[in-house]
């Protein structure tokens, strides 16, 4: 046999053997995520894994609530992503509760994330003294409205709870729907609910009432279940509003058939992704009380517990290139702005964004209801919220059910 031949073949089949190792030897790791954000996720991916072939990321989408289904059928099966979008509070202290999350305390203080990400960003992501996400975002609500409405209807921003219902009362009037919400799955009713419970608790009660640190069976709870029953007979809410979609109210907004929408500054993101102009668009603080404080949730990514250093190091690799100021800049209508960094500022074209947050920190916060709840007592404000609208339970048999569900919760 010739000796040059037989050396070419092995040096091919080395270099072959050496290829297919390269390729297998790829940290690969997965990303659930909200397919709200598909069109800046791809693009990000793509270019990311091109960038490191050392790493392989592969992302999946869903709605809002089909995430949270998807992540808690995973963790009872052991087969969660590496990596997975999750909010603040109840929904993402479930995972550290359940030894499900990577607990990240010590590699935040390693790597310097304090001095990286602000310190409230931080704070919302800790359960139990211990860091359970990367931040992505720190988000305020506040009520989205059609300035042209308002003007057309000689409505100013109101300064009160009595003006808000007089606004209220004027735009039905007019024909024009006031608030835009929808029930499907409960939590864009809450965000309205919640402010009632606010006003007529006040904030010390109400965070109270949060923490169950006072009953929900009260007159505070069983006013508010029914001024909101007063909303819905009125006409306040959109017709059929219960089984209308929340992803979908941004059409009713664009269309003029709303003047309002209760949301974060995410909505100027959304707005500019529907070819609206934010511009013709104002957001304030609802009048609620003394502070008008404005409810407020975080969101990050969390990461399996199970992770080695290699992938832990490959998904906060991926997350710190998807929140980089480059994509931020190409694709920001997709993330809630301004980013939870030291000295990050929203886009300019985001006009409504700084101007919230600002009012935010002026005003208060409270951590919104669906986060401050377990899911088995969020599921019981959701359906007593559908049946006081539908006349099939009175505001103090909401109230009495919400406790009921408190303290079964709290028996367990």
């Amino acid at each position: 046999m010739n000796f040059k031949k037989v050396m070419a073949a092995v040096l091919a089949g080395t270099m072959v053997f050496g290829m297919a190792s390269s390729v297998s030897a790829a940290t690969e790791v997965s990303f659930w995520t909200l397919n709200t954000r598909q069109n800046a996720v791809e693009p990000i991916v793509e270019a990311f894994n091109e960038a490191n072939p050392d790493i392989k990321v592969t992302a999946s989408f869903y709605d809002t609530d089909g995430i949270k289904d998807a992540c808690k059928v995973a963790a009872s099966s052991d087969t969660l992503p590496s990596m997975w979008f999750n909010w603040g509070g109840s929904l993402g202290s479930f995972y550290e509760e359940n030894g499900k999350t990577y607990d990240l305390t010590q590699y935040a203080k390693d790597n310097g994330w304090n001095d990286k990400f602000t310190e409230a960003s931080l704070n919302l992501c800790t359960f139990e003294n211990k860091l359970s996400g990367y931040p992505t975002s720190y988000n305020a609500l506040g009520v989205y409205y059609n300035k042209q409405i308002f003007e057309d209807n000689g409505i100013e921003v109101p300064a009160t709870f009595e003006d808000f219902e007089a606004a209220l009362k004027t735009l039905k009037d007019n024909g024009v729907t006031p608030m835009d919400t929808a029930g499907l799955n409960g939590w864009h009713v809450m965000r309205w609910f919640e402010l009632l419970v606010e006003h007529y608790a006040g904030a010390e009660l109400h965070d109270k009432l949060n923490t169950f640190e006072e009953s929900w069976n009260c007159d505070a709870v069983v006013q508010a279940f029914a001024k909101y029953k007063e909303w819905v007979d009125a006409g306040y809410f959109p017709d059929g509003f219960l089984t209308l979609d929340p992803n979908d109210t941004i059409m009713a907004m664009g269309t003029g058939e709303c003047a309002m929408d209760l949301q974060g500054q995410w909505y100027d993101g959304q707005f500019i992704q529907n070819d609206l102009d934010p511009n013709n668009y104002g957001v304030f603080a609802f009048p609620s009380g003394d502070d008008n404080r404005m409810s407020a949730f975080a969101e990050m990514t969390q990461f399996n517990a199970n992770l080695s250093d290699e992938e832990l190091d490959a998904c906060v690799k991926f997350m710190d290139y998807y929140q980089s100021d480059e994509n931020v800049a190409e694709y920001g209508e997709y993330y809630n702005v301004p980013l939870p960094v030291q000295g990050a500022e929203a886009p300019a074209e985001q006009v409504n964004v700084n101007g919230m947050l600002e009012t935010s920190n002026e005003n208060g916060t409270f951590t919104i209801t669906d986060q401050a709840f377990p899911t088995e007592v969020a599921d019981v404000l959701f359906n007593a919220q559908d049946a006081v609208a539908n006349g099939e339970m009175t505001p103090e048999d909401a109230a009495a059910n919400i406790q009921k569900a408190i303290e079964e919760y709290q028996a367990k």
